[in-house]
């Protein structure tokens, strides 16, 4: 028996699998106990989410509540109850953020528990499937092609094993491992199987942190809320010097009495805090999740949800994405006049030689069945980047044979006549391993030169019944599918072409490796083939290089690399442990259909919110403005707590919730705070101004007791209908439950106009005919403004 030294460059061969008896067995029950008891436990709690301590406390002690609050506690005892009505809106918005992501924090830990894996421990000789949370230190943990080493340890046995640590160490060359060999928690299996003990459990190993930040629940690191939180910023260092302005003006002023001043004062400085915006977007995030949650779809980082929605290029994985992971055997093809009972029974060795097989192997095996008298002497596991498989054989007979199972064009020479009627299969969408038999060994570098052709295995796949209709969806929503596999071109191109998938066929061995010529190559191509893992991630790259935001999809190990370094990795439930623990996105239902939702969801988040944004500045904008000019002009600050808290409710509040739940397919735009502020500003601009003039138009017509109440209606008028106008072109495209929702705040800002009990809460009453008549051609000519404004700034200003 031979092996290769790791870093020889040469794939190393190990003996077969080492038989029941002779395995170690492992801890006994009585040793499991022990440790147990000593705490030697991988114990370690992987929250999902935030607690409901954390939740409550995130949401209620923010700078934004404690400053309303203090102006809040200032009111009740300086002003009757109506002006301090904004700090209840204040608790009932706290409440709706807590329940909304409590109910967020429920689904995403369910959904944890769903999609956890659990390890394949051996006790007692037995091995049997255990939560990673009951590995006791000591136990011998077995691995595949797939797993994640959940605890840090020491290699046991080992057949064929290699390990990829580049999650930890950024090195993406496999590693061979031997038994003594250290092995780290938070690296997977990529080829071979083997078995080690635990050395390190609970938060002593690496796996512990690594699991938990890849569930964590966020709600932060997104262009999103960053955005936000910079415009929050500005606003903070905007209100301060404004708002001590404010009350010195008023104060000084005080021609109606402290109490009343300081209403004024605080009237003018609550509106200029755009709190609902950041629990609209909470609210927005959490329904988001919840939403996919109950569509089986799990998403380990909220700002995935508004990732996807930004992609304009989705790279597909073929096997588990576009097909289902199970295949079937459809012919044998003898090669050379081989025997077709010899080669049967030479296949099911080969699918008995392998105790961790592939979906090709797992076909084979269900086809032809294991002769007994056949013994495994030597084996080759399955590597992607090789693309075959080997093994020797000791026949029962005295004869010993050594056979190749890969793919026809790595193993067969350039022209050889087997090939033309692999490709011919390729091109109806069928899958072709060759089965060769070399004459020399497997750790030989010139084995598969010098393998004569015995038969060709034909495998068919199935395809996924959403796959099309998900493809279709991407083309009609201009995302740019691009299918990336380690299979045949040909054979790909066909099953992309069933699903109705389009375009030019690629061999990515024929891809050049600069970056620059790859990203040429691929903005025309739609199908590659024999696409090694190392491919897979520099094509990723190569498309970042251009520009484009890319999602990658995938379940098998050879993906991992490319899920790591796209902007958003999509794992199938059902795919390895490594992929799940990377992808931002795990579709535990192993359904691609479910893209779409995720991507809608998002979509519908971040164009909602762009829109519900310009709301809340708006009113930001012009009640900083409002504020300088009543410092300027040393007047009374025009409105009480009570009437900006019925305009923000009519113009902002009720219609924002409705607008940021709303469907909405619009591609999400990068550069958040430009899109936002270049509406805001010159909106708050004109309806601040708009509102001052027709303020002062006021004082100057209205005269005696009484006046200041006359005035402050007239200017509320004013305000509420050009803000009204800022609602109307928000709205737009309209639809019926859009014009019902714009019509119904009109109609309830009228019922308290004409309602005297209204009136008198609300302190508002039209008195004469000349100034509300004057505050409508006031707002018309605003609303026209605006409507310049705005689509000048479509035009000269760039998002």
């Amino acid at each position: 028996m031979t092996h290769t030294p790791a870093g020889a460059g040469l794939d190393p061969v190990h003996p077969a699998p080492v038989p029941a008896s002779r395995r170690a067995e492992g801890l006994s029950a009585a040793e499991v106990a022990e440790r147990v008891a000593r705490g030697e436990v991988n114990d370690v709690p992987v929250r999902s989410s935030r607690s409901v301590g954390e939740i409550v406390r995130a949401n209620v002690f923010t700078r934004f509540n404690a400053i309303i609050g203090v102006l809040w506690l200032i009111m009740l005892f300086v002003a009757p109850f109506q002006d301090s009505l904004f700090g209840y809106v204040i608790i009932a918005n706290t409440g709706i953020g807590i329940i909304q992501e409590w109910r967020a924090k429920k689904t995403l830990d369910s959904l944890a528990v769903i999609g956890e894996v659990k390890p394949t421990v051996r006790r007692d000789g037995v091995a049997a499937e255990v939560r990673a949370s009951q590995i006791v230190l000591g136990d011998l943990i077995e691995i595949g092609p797939g797993d994640k080493v959940a605890v840090d340890g020491t290699c046991a046995e080992a057949d064929g094993l290699e390990i990829d640590e580049s999650l930890l160490t950024g090195e993406a060359d496999p590693v061979v491992k031997h038994a003594g060999d250290a092995v780290m928690s938070g690296s997977f299996v990529v080829a071979g199987s083997g078995a080690f003990t635990a050395t390190k459990v609970g938060r002593e190993a690496y796996a512990a942190q690594l699991a938990e930040d890849a569930s964590r629940f966020t709600l932060v690191h997104s262009e999103l809320r960053s955005g936000i939180s910079t415009i929050l910023k500005y606003v903070t260092w905007m209100m301060i010097p404004t708002a001590i302005g404010l009350v010195i003006s008023q104060l000084v002023v005080k021609q109606h009495g402290f109490k009343d001043s300081i209403a004024r004062t605080v009237g003018g400085i609550v509106p200029m805090v755009p709190e609902g915006l950041v629990l609209l977007t909470s609210v927005a995030f959490a329904i988001g999740v919840i939403r996919l949650g109950r569509k089986q779809c799990l998403v380990q980082e909220l700002p995935a949800i508004e990732g996807l929605a930004r992609i304009d290029t989705v790279c597909l994985d073929k096997t588990g994405t576009l097909t289902e992971g199970g295949m079937d055997v459809t012919e044998l093809r003898p090669l050379n006049g081989a025997d077709e009972t010899y080669l049967r029974k030479v296949l099911g060795a080969l699918g008995e030689s392998d105790p961790r097989p592939n979906a090709s192997l797992q076909a084979i095996i269900a086809a032809y069945p294991d002769s007994e008298e056949w013994r495994c002497t030597q084996a080759l596991p399955f590597s992607s980047a090789r693309k075959y498989s080997g093994a020797g054989f000791s026949e029962g007979n005295g004869e010993s044979s050594t056979w190749l199972l890969g793919a026809p064009d790595v193993l067969l020479p350039a022209g050889d006549k087997a090939l033309a009627d692999t490709e011919r299969l390729n091109e109806a969408g069928l899958r072709v391993l060759l089965l060769a038999r070399t004459t020399k060994d497997l750790d030989d570098p010139e084995a598969a030169g010098a393998a004569r052709p015995a038969a060709l295995v034909v495998l068919e796949q199935r395809l996924r019944p959403d796959a099309a209709d998900t493809l279709r969806y991407f083309a009609e929503q201009d995302v740019r599918a691009k299918v990336i596999s380690g299979d045949n071109a040909v054979s790909v191109g066909a099953v992309a072409g069933k699903l109705g998938l389009t375009g030019e066929v690629v061999d990515a061995r024929e891809l050049p490796a600069e970056p620059a010529e790859m990203a040429e190559h691929l903005e025309k191509g739609t199908v590659f083939g024999r696409v090694t893992p190392q491919q897979k991630r520099d094509m990723v790259g190569a498309l970042q290089s251009r520009g484009h935001t890319v999602a990658m999809t995938g379940d098998g190990v050879n993906d991992v690399l490319a899920l790591k370094d796209a902007d958003i990795g999509v794992s199938m439930g059902s795919g390895s442990e490594a992929t799940r623990a990377v992808a931002q996105i795990v579709l535990l239902n192993n359904s691609f259909s479910t893209l779409p939702s995720v991507v809608g969801e998002g979509r519908r988040v971040i164009g909602n919110i762009t829109r519900v944004a310009t709301l809340f500045l708006v009113k930001t904008v012009y009640s900083v403005l409002l504020a300088v000019l009543v410092v300027c002009w040393q007047v009374e600050y025009p409105f009480l707590p009570r009437h900006l808290t019925l305009l923000s409710t009519l113009t902002i509040g009720i219609p924002a919730f409705f607008l940021a739940l709303a469907p909405n397919t619009e591609r999400a735009q990068p550069h958040f705070v430009r899109r936002v502020m270049r509406y805001s500003i010159p909106g708050g601009v004109v309806a601040g101004t708009a509102t001052f003039v027709m303020y002062l138009i006021a004082r100057h017509h209205y005269t005696g007791t009484g006046s200041l109440e006359a005035e402050t209606s007239a200017a509320t008028l004013t305000l509420f209908l050009v803000s009204m106008w800022v609602l109307a072109i928000i709205a737009r495209p309209y639809t019926w439950w859009r014009i019902c929702l714009v019509a119904s705040m009109g109609g309830a800002f009228l019922l308290v106009l004409v309602v005297p009990r209204l009136q008198h809460f609300f302190a508002l009453k039209l008195v004469g005919a000349t100034m509300p008549w004057v505050a409508v051609l006031i707002s018309v000519v605003a609303a026209a403004v605006l409507e310049f404004l705005w689509r000048w700034v479509d035009r000269r200003v760039p998002a």
